[in-house]
């Protein structure tokens, strides 16, 4: 996974291109323009965390690495675990409607546990064999992270779409690997490989898009 800064940057610039393919495949559908913007926040976070690798080698300067790692943690423990809901939400891909908004809430609810953790500013990081071990456990406790779970792969897993679905599956099985493989390398692990299935999304607006301009 994250071996090294190189790897995360190419990750970022492969997944920042497939973010921006996804925004012109959804231009023409309001409704599907925050689902496409996840790739290209994904790609986007892998691209802030090369900042924050090059902080720890000694690359940078360190406020430069110290702005890198508030950005990466906000993404991570505040925007998405509220996108992703809410992307699907907007999308129409879970019914009924207050099923969807019940994970926004879920995502709401770990998403101000998380900022309420932050508040005191400081998160120790570390490079930590091949990932970041970023120490967020006393912000994100078990009940909130199974929270964050539910927020995040919940409605993946309920959409219609194989696409999503099979998303929020191999989300699940990835978070399952790194906690059993690395656990203090959940963030850092878990939002790369996030940023590689994301993919999937893109595939998904293809095919929404297809279907439309193919007609009945």
């Amino acid at each position: 996974m994250c071996f090294a800064a190189p790897m995360d940057l190419g990750a970022g610039l492969v997944v920042t291109g497939i973010g921006v393919a996804s925004l012109r495949v959804a231009r023409s559908s309001p409704r599907s323009r925050a689902l496409a913007t996840l790739p290209l926040l994904f790609g986007v976070h892998q691209l802030v965390e090369t900042f924050v690798w090059w902080d720890l080698e000694g690359r940078v300067c360190h406020a430069a690495g110290l702005t890198a790692e508030w950005i990466y943690l906000v993404i991570a423990l505040l925007v998405v675990p509220i996108l992703v809901p809410y992307a699907l939400l907007r999308e129409g891909s879970v019914r009924p409607p207050w099923l969807a908004w019940s994970f926004v809430a879920c995502g709401v609810v770990a998403a101000a546990t998380c900022a309420w953790g932050l508040r005191d500013g400081e998160v120790p990081m570390r490079i930590d064999g091949h990932h970041i071990a970023y120490t967020v456990s006393p912000l994100l406790g078990d009940t909130s992270f199974v929270i964050y779970l539910v927020a995040t792969c919940g409605p993946g897993l309920l959409a219609r779409s194989r696409w999503l679905c099979l998303f929020a599956v191999l989300n699940l099985a990835g978070v399952a690997v790194v906690i059993w493989a690395a656990r203090n390398g959940t963030v850092s692990l878990w939002c790369f490989w996030a940023a590689l299935i994301s993919v999937l999304i893109y595939l998904h607006l293809r095919s929404e898009d297809r279907s439309v301009h193919s007609g009945p």
